[in-house]
């Protein structure tokens, strides 16, 4: 039997579809590396230096901590879960923390189960001393639960392991004084995640309170249901120079592979120093921040191209055979 081309329109549009499955991550992500750069927000939260929400942005003492997700809320990701971030600060280093599964005014004396709040160590993310935590319903047999003396005040490191029922937050609970009813309520400072891990393990419930400056700033302190987490920013020369407005104005990035130094410019390339310095310019001029993730995938969508044009020669010998045929063989999902 003759064969007939038109009757096999399908096999060239089985080609193009298979082209275009291979293909478009190559294309696709050469387009994200042209236009890569670092976003300066997420939602309504500024970010900036250390902190990257785009990979090889910011410092990689940071690398992977936040996140923003879809819905457009910033989340920090530590070893117990992810919290969304309320805000952050720069000039005083802290970002403000909430954490869902913590006792809150409308539970009550209703006490739900929830689970200790904790930092990688590894991290320059540090736990505020600024923090107070109080504990619900604790276990007077495993729990000292008793008011704290005055001494206390003057000398604290005598009084560790107290949790204080006299605390002022537990008689002036912000935002609702009188929630609790008849359950009891302390005041402790666990030095560690394993100490706070032990205190729920014999107490109801816990929440988190810090002390925000007010407006009569800075004897003015407000208490706040949330978790202050402090955070170290890494001065270096090159990044100095990077941001130096005089010298292009870039942002301080890195190699998202080695994880060394990069300055990331508005013209789309990425130098070892400053962005006026076009004797430094790397081999990153078109890999912005995110060509250590993208290097793998593009490599791959090289390969399925080549994996394609040697399926389109396969098949084109018994094209005739197969044309119109719907069958487990040229099935393509």
């Amino acid at each position: 039997m003759a064969y007939n081309p038109s009757s096999c329109s399908c096999f060239h549009h089985s080609f193009c579809l298979l082209f275009i499955i291979f293909s478009f991550p190559y294309f696709f992500l050469t387009k994200a590396q042209a236009a890569g750069h670092c976003r300066t927000s997420c939602g309504t939260i500024p970010i900036s230096y250390p902190f990257g929400i785009d990979d090889g942005c910011g410092s990689p003492y940071y690398r992977h901590i936040l996140v923003c997700s879809d819905s457009g809320f910033l989340e920090l990701r530590t070893p117990s879960g992810r919290y969304q971030v309320r805000s952050i600060s720069y000039s005083d280093p802290h970002m403000i923390v909430t954490d869902p599964f913590m006792w809150s005014c409308q539970d009550g004396h209703h006490f739900r189960a929830t689970r200790p709040f904790s930092l990688d160590t590894s991290t320059h993310l540090t736990l505020s001393s600024q923090n107070d935590y109080l504990f619900f319903n604790c276990s007077e047999e495993r729990v000292i639960v008793q008011p704290k003396p005055i001494f206390c005040e003057r000398f604290p490191d005598r009084c560790d392991s107290t949790c204080d029922s006299a605390s002022y937050l537990c008689r002036h609970l912000p935002g609702c004084a009188t929630a609790l009813g008849g359950s009891s309520c302390c005041s402790y400072l666990p030095k560690a995640t394993e100490s706070l891990r032990l205190m729920l393990k014999y107490c109801a419930s816990y929440a988190s309170i810090y002390w925000r400056t007010g407006v009569n700033a800075p004897d003015d302190q407000v208490p706040e249901y949330g978790i202050r987490v402090d955070f170290d920013i890494p001065v270096t020369t090159d990044c100095l120079q990077c941001q130096d407005m005089k010298k292009g104005g870039g942002s301080c990035g890195f190699d998202t592979q080695s994880q060394s130094f990069l300055c990331l410019c508005n013209q789309r390339s990425n130098v070892t120093t400053y962005c006026n310095d076009h004797s430094s310019t790397t081999s990153h001029s078109k890999a912005g921040v995110i060509a250590g993730t993208v290097t793998g995938v593009s490599a791959a969508g090289a390969i399925g191209i080549g994996a394609g044009l040697w399926y389109w020669k396969k098949v084109r010998a018994t094209a005739p055979v197969t044309c119109g045929v719907q069958s487990n063989e040229n099935r393509l999902f």
